[in-house]
């Protein structure tokens, strides 16, 4: 049951900040501007920068980041953490003052079990991996990404044993982009959503098929580019604050909340692999422009994991975006972006043709349902390699089995397979759960905001989104980190964590979208 409207705590009355907290402050800010740089430097290299700069952009980020990490972890912060940490008892937990100083121990811990000589060698190794991973990409070469790949692995392993870990080392590197969270829990989490989500799948299977080819045709790029931004423009997306670029692998990336930035990629033959991926990242820099600016240049300036990030992102894309009231807006702005191949398209052709369900080999086109199935793939294979269970090289034929195993689908080219994600030359190991927590945790932001504002269907359907993001806003965004990501769910939904309001929404739309009776909890066997 969501808490309404009224429920909903207000932002703790303005106390003074102590002197000795605003100091710690001080000292922090600094040392944002030096990982907002680094992060400049990352954009720019999967945007802009020619092949050649590689090198150079390794040494030049492994130095900034390097920086950053020495200063953080100094006894100069331990110090002002300290006597932050003796001003603010006493005030108001949920208080900004207080709230960076909780936030800044926990990553003040965290940061300083790893020494600055590790963070500067994972910085070059990523920054040559990227690289790496793009021809590689580009040429269905696997073996030309393995070595990096390698080290990447190494590196984290090596990340782990000195974070330090109770169970197994792949906890270390998941708890920091879904703190408190460990592979345990993600691991029963996925087991259970398995036992209902495969013989939903199955079901559906077994149904007549829907027909896409209506998504089969020519779309030129910068009709896509156009009608995409047009459309997130609409729903919320601040292009005075951000931009839209092109990137092998679609991302999202803030320097701050008036500069936050999102790439996407175009496929001239298909309508939805760019629509959909800009309304994804969309999702995560409305979340990043909505944070609280008083926040700014200190650590709470983020999400408050990588789990509520993906609850946004996921939201937009799938609440909002492959809604039957999404396509009654923007059928007829479709058609006339596209006149030649949606001439004869309606909402309801378009509806149905984005909620095919369908087993297939790229995880960012997937649809709604199986979608899950690609994220506990590459769950099980990182986890793997951290256990030293799985040896780099193998991936490719465990990816095909497991594709296999899982969808019924094996991907013809490592390019469609294992090489697909940017992830992991991004020394990204413990992010892929997120993509499937936040999937699950959107249904419940979903439930309680349409508690609160009614009927969500016909507010997009009238392209009243500015209700809808004010909710995100004051439920979700403002926080950035202030809160753990339980707590705030919590505060958002009334209710914690659980697949059962994702379960059931699938139900009741492919249900109706398939004509199909879906097997309920407990039906599988």
């Amino acid at each position: 049951m969501s808490p309404s409207a009224s429920d909903v705590p207000s932002p703790p009355a303005t106390e003074p900040i102590p002197a000795e907290v605003e100091a710690l402050r001080e000292h922090l800010a600094p040392i944002q501007d030096l990982r907002t740089a680094a992060q400049v430097l990352s954009w720019d290299q999967e945007t802009y920068m020619p092949s050649g700069g590689a090198e150079a952009r390794a040494h030049q980020l492994s130095t900034l980041q390097r920086l950053a990490h020495e200063r953080f972890v100094a006894d100069e912060t331990g110090r002002l953490l300290s006597d932050a940490e003796a001003a603010a008892d006493g005030l108001d937990p949920e208080s900004d003052a207080a709230s960076l100083v909780r936030v800044t121990r926990r990553d003040f811990d965290r940061e300083r079990t790893v020494p600055s000589d590790l963070v500067a060698r994972m910085s070059q190794a990523v920054s040559r991996a990227k690289e790496a991973w793009k021809s590689a990409r580009a040429d269905d070469d696997f073996d030309a990404f393995a070595p990096h790949l390698e080290t990447i692995v190494e590196l984290n392993v090596e990340k782990a044993e000195a974070i330090g870990y109770k169970e197994e080392a792949y906890d270390a590197l998941l708890d920091e982009y879904e703190p408190g969270m460990t592979t345990a829990e993600v691991a029963d989490t996925f087991d259970r959503l398995r036992k209902d989500l495969v013989p939903l799948v199955d079901a559906i299977a077994d149904a007549p098929q829907i027909d896409d080819s209506v998504l089969q045709g020519s779309f030129p790029v910068e009709a896509q580019k156009a009608f995409g931004e047009d459309i997130i423009r609409e729903i919320g997306y601040d292009f005075d604050r951000g931009r839209q670029d092109v990137s092998a692998h679609p991302f999202t990336t803030s320097f701050g909340v008036g500069d936050v930035r999102l790439t996407t990629r175009f496929d001239e033959n298909h309508f939805g692999s760019s629509l959909y991926s800009t309304l994804h990242e969309a999702g995560h820099g409305m979340y990043e422009q909505g944070i609280d600016p008083d926040l700014e240049r200190t650590p709470l300036a983020e999400g408050a994991s990588l789990g509520i990030h993906e609850s946004q992102s996921r939201f937009v894309e799938n609440q909002i975006g492959r809604s039957r009231a999404f396509w009654e807006r923007y059928a007829p702005m479709a058609r006339e972006a596209f006149p030649d191949a949606l001439a004869d398209a309606g909402a309801d052709d378009l509806y149905r043709a984005v909620n095919r369900v369908e087993p297939s080999l790229i995880r960012v086109e997937a649809d709604e349902v199986t979608y899950n199935l690609h994220v506990m793939l590459r769950f099980e294979l990182e986890r793997g390699l951290v256990r030293g269970d799985v040896d780099v090289r193998e991936l490719p034929d465990l990816w095909r089995d497991k594709m296999d195993t899982y969808l019924g689908v094996v991907p013809d080219t490592d390019a469609n397979g294992v090489l697909q994600d940017v992830h992991w030359s991004l020394g990204a190991i413990g992010y892929f759960p997120t993509y499937a927590l936040g999937t699950l945790m959107s249904a419940q932001i979903a439930e309680a905001m349409e508690a609160d504002l009614g009927d969500l269907d016909a507010r997009v359907s009238r392209g009243e989104f500015q209700p809808i993001l004010d909710w995100l806003r004051t439920h979700i965004h403002r926080h950035g980190r202030k809160y753990t990501a339980p707590e705030l769910l919590k505060r958002a939904t009334g209710e914690a964590f659980s697949a059962d309001a994702w379960l059931q929404s699938i139900r009741e739309k492919y249900g109706a979208l398939y004509d199909a009776s879906l097997p309920q909890p407990g039906d599988a066997t």
